[in-house]
């Protein structure tokens, strides 16, 4: 196991329902090893009950792996870059949404505001891709995130190249190695497996 004690990470989820429960296994592996994980939710992924569980156990879930309350809106996520709340960002499943928004600086929702806080010091960014449009409308704003100054990408691949052949998903156990490198400005090789 990878020892991140002390280090403080900011853990944002985004909309890729299906793959809360990765995440969270990730979220609490993290915590494990000593990580100080501050959870901060999009208001898709705080607010929309789906067959993959309701917004509210979500929230609480990870509020319960990482020991505080999440940051839920987009003004409580400002502060973490001028008050140095975090080391590391993740966004832990990033959604195609959510890498179109990175690439352009928007932010309307608390998850890139906190990544927008976070990435004004110079410190790194880890996408946790999960996408059913990756290889498609989304592989534009991959690219350009790809070729930013500190963004690291979880590995990923296609999930399901039949059904879905635009479809790509980090490997998310694979997520504290990814951390890991990205402390040392290092890009987890291969990206695409």
């Amino acid at each position: 196991m990878i020892d991140l004690s002390g280090v403080k990470i900011g853990y944002a989820v985004t909309g890729s329902f299906c793959t809360f429960e990765k995440s969270f296994e990730q979220a609490q592996i993290l915590a494990d090893s000593g990580a100080e994980l501050i959870p901060v939710f999009s208001f898709n992924a705080s607010g929309i009950d789906t067959r993959f569980g309701k917004a509210k156990e979500n929230v609480e879930r990870l509020e319960n792996i990482c020991k505080r309350k999440a940051i839920l809106k987009i003004e409580d996520a400002e502060p973490l870059g001028p008050k140095k709340m975090t080391d590391i960002m993740v966004v832990c499943p990033c959604t195609g949404n959510t890498c179109a928004k990175l690439s352009m600086s928007i932010t309307d929702t608390p998850a890139t505001m906190a990544v927008k806080s976070h990435i004004r010091n110079g410190k790194p960014v880890v996408i946790a891709l999960a996408s059913n449009d990756s290889l498609a409308g989304s592989f534009k704003n991959i690219g350009s995130l790809m070729n930013m100054k500190n963004y690291y990408f979880v590995p990923f691949r296609q999930d399901d190249s039949i059904k879905k052949p635009t479809s790509a998903v980090a490997d998310f156990t694979k997520l504290a190695d990814t951390i890991e490198n990205a402390l040392n400005g290092i890009q987890l090789q291969p990206v695409i497996i």
